[in-house]
């Protein structure tokens, strides 16, 4: 007998247990019942959680995230389906300037009943594993709306956040934002011939003679070449 699913359900029953109603994105379910077709509307503003975003850009920690979302009763579950809408904070990945841009973040998600995972494991004996992972649960007619916020939030954020399209970026040579100034440039400079411009030029800032071509040197296999 296969215990992944058994471990999987004490998991997700540890998970969920944790549930606290005071949570602001625990909700209850008890209001819209157990009839199919059933739904209700709700409107919250919450503070966003910690991490919410990926590396670059993100919500920062405390502000407010605007939900509105539909809880929909059906044969196995509740379905939730909605939008999130939060300002979010970041750098340029090509200039490093801050910026900042409203998010508009849509989400679903299916929250089964734990009596309703046990009629689909006998209807659907086949079933993966790793569907099996993916399965939120009920408990308590509650449920944790952050995970899913979560994963809808990263997918809607931008993976390389720009200041705006046409953004130059920074000068590769001195770090000097190009926006800043479009006429940035730098004297091309081979960098062969760099060592001999070093030797050319002595201490005071005079050319050497016998790089110049005007000293003994040069007059000497002048004269030669005379004869």
């Amino acid at each position: 007998m296969n215990g992944r699913p058994v471990r999987q359900r004490r998991k997700q029953e540890a998970i969920n247990a944790r549930l606290d109603h005071r949570s602001p994105l625990v909700f209850d379910t008890r209001d819209l019942g157990r009839r199919p077709g059933a739904l209700q509307r709700l409107s919250r503003t919450v503070e966003a959680p910690r991490d919410l975003g990926n590396e670059v850009i993100g919500v920062p920690e405390g502000a407010p995230v605007e939900l509105d979302f539909r809880l929909e009763s059906v044969m196995d579950g509740v379905l939730v389906t909605g939008t999130g809408r939060a300002s979010v904070q970041g750098e340029c990945v090509r200039c490093l300037e801050p910026l900042e841009r409203e998010l508009v973040a849509d989400f679903q998600e299916m929250f089964s009943y734990p009596d309703a995972d046990a009629r689909t494991r006998t209807a659907e004996p086949g079933d993966d594993a790793e569907d099996e992972e993916d399965t939120l649960f009920l408990e308590d007619d509650l449920f944790d709306l952050e995970p899913v916020l979560r994963d809808a939030v990263v997918l809607a954020l931008p993976m390389q956040p720009v200041c705006r399209d046409d953004c130059p970026g920074l000068c590769s040579q001195c770090g000097e934002r190009l926006a800043d100034d479009p006429d940035h440039h730098h004297d091309a400079v081979d960098i062969r011939w760099a060592a001999l411009q070093g030797l050319a030029t002595d201490p005071d800032g005079e050319k050497d003679e016998n790089m110049s071509g005007d000293g003994p040197d040069s007059a000497r296999a002048a004269e030669k070449q005379e004869k």
